[in-house]
């Protein structure tokens, strides 16, 4: 699918047959290297520090044709991280938990989730998670802890994580904002500068879009 902000509902239509799909991250020697949930091990994970794994657009509440059961989509990858043969230290969720931020789509979408071996789960918003309230379920049950729109931190295992929230501003392709932008400013600052950066937000093609399966973003930074 080409990027740009054009997608019409033909291409809407295919990225929501990849919802609930999941990538696989192996960190060795402060390098990332990934592959997709459903593939193989791969030996480079054996010898990894650590590995997590990273899915996102469950879209919880979606029922169109081109994904009927997407909670049926969402147990299908959570059964396959629990049938890998190393266990993921960490499981990250890039956004849109949900379809359309329904009590109901977040309680289902837990429910799913609970059935992980890997207890560990981090999230950020997509925008379907703040249709509607502006992102108050999802705060209140996703976001304690963190701080402004969702934003936060933390380390494991010698790598900082950022996670970030670029869907409570909609303008253009998703504005971060003065104000976390100067938070990240000063959580960084007191990181060395040979730690590796791992930062982690919502990828937005210009509309309310989901991005497929796999990596949203997860950028390195020295």
């Amino acid at each position: 699918m080409k990027n740009d902000s054009r997608i019409d509902r033909r291409g809407f239509l295919k990225c929501m047959q990849w919802v609930g799909g999941g990538v696989v991250w192996s960190m060795a020697g402060g390098l990332a290297s990934s592959r997709l949930l459903e593939a193989g091990p791969q030996k480079r994970e054996a010898a990894a520090g650590f590995t997590m794994v990273q899915i996102s657009d469950s879209h919880i509440g979606f029922n169109r044709p081109a994904n009927p059961d997407v909670a049926g989509t969402l147990q299908a990858a959570v059964d396959q991280i629990n049938a890998m043969e190393h266990q993921p230290d960490l499981v990250i969720h890039t956004g849109d938990l949900s379809h359309l931020a329904k009590a109901g789509e977040f309680d289902t979408m837990e429910q799913i989730l609970r059935g992980l071996k890997q207890k560990q789960v981090f999230y950020v918003p997509g925008e379907h998670d703040f249709t509607g309230d502006a992102g108050k379920q999802y705060l209140e049950r996703f976001g304690k802890g963190t701080m402004g729109t969702g934003w936060y931190s933390f380390d494991h295992k010698g790598v900082h994580f950022v996670a970030l929230n670029n869907v409570a501003q909609l303008e253009g392709l998703g504005q971060i904002g003065r104000e976390q932008l100067d938070w990240m400013k000063r959580d960084l600052a007191a990181v060395a500068a040979s730690t590796p950066v791992i930062v982690f937000a919502t990828f937005r093609s210009g509309r309310s879009i989901p991005s497929g399966a796999g990596a949203r973003r997860m950028e390195k930074k020295r």
